[in-house]
């Protein structure tokens, strides 16, 4: 099977003694694993960074084992914040949280399209609020929107609306159940932006399938601490 593609570079690590084994998520095929030769050269290692935007080729001659990619860098995006610690972790959380929920092979355009205009909006002053909207769209891409099915609690507790989904207890800043951007912002109301959609992550998706957390994550929430 042979086929070129556009698409994002999720995760990548050594394999065997100058390849990388990587991640992608592309347009047309999905997240789709594979070897790169050379990878670990200088030319390569320049532009294989996380969340740079590739064009890809792939190849394999058995559907049932690991292909290979041929490399070229379309856009440097993880560059651009090399020196923005809150930035380079959401992008590094990004790469790490479509790593471990996207099934291979299958295509999600609707969050390619999402990554790529979170990805256009990133130097933006709101987006970190941007970026939250995001993972709430892969929550529900993946299955678990939570608007039909929540029990309101009509409580209020320093601007934080508390309900629960399938039993379990959330606090969340009203303008998410509003859909919209907030016009006051602080670091409480996006520390308790990133509780939430971390909650909904963990209970969804990363405890029943016994899958580690992001670090990445972990650290970006840490930032608005």
């Amino acid at each position: 099977m042979n086929w070129e593609d556009e698409g994002y570079l999720l995760s990548k690590k050594k394999f065997r003694e100058n390849e990388n084994l990587i991640n992608v998520f592309t347009l047309k095929y999905g997240k789709i694993s594979g070897i790169v030769y050379g990878g670990l050269s200088r030319k390569k290692k320049n532009y294989l960074q996380i969340i740079n935007k590739l064009f890809l080729s792939y190849s394999t001659k058995n559907i049932n084992r690991i292909g290979y990619f041929q490399t070229e860098l379309i856009e440097p995006i993880s560059p651009k914040y090399f020196n923005d610690k809150k930035r380079t972790a959401a992008l590094l959380s990004i790469g790490s949280i479509l790593t471990s929920l996207l099934p291979e092979a299958q295509v999600h355009k609707k969050i390619y399209v999402s990554l790529s205009e979170l990805l256009k909006s990133f130097n933006n002053d709101n987006w970190i609020f941007l970026y939250i909207f995001w993972e709430l769209k892969i929550i529900r891409e993946l299955g678990y929107g939570f608007e039909s099915d929540m029990k309101l609690k009509k409580i209020k507790d320093h601007d934080l609306t508390i309900f629960d989904i399938d039993g379990v207890r959330y606090s969340v800043p009203p303008y998410i159940l509003k859909n919209e951007l907030p016009i006051k912002i602080n670091n409480d109301m996006i520390k308790n932006s990133l509780i939430f959609t971390r909650s909904i992550l963990l209970n969804k998706f990363f405890i029943p399938n016994n899958i580690y957390f992001p670090q990445s994550r972990i650290l970006l929430e840490k930032y608005f601490n």
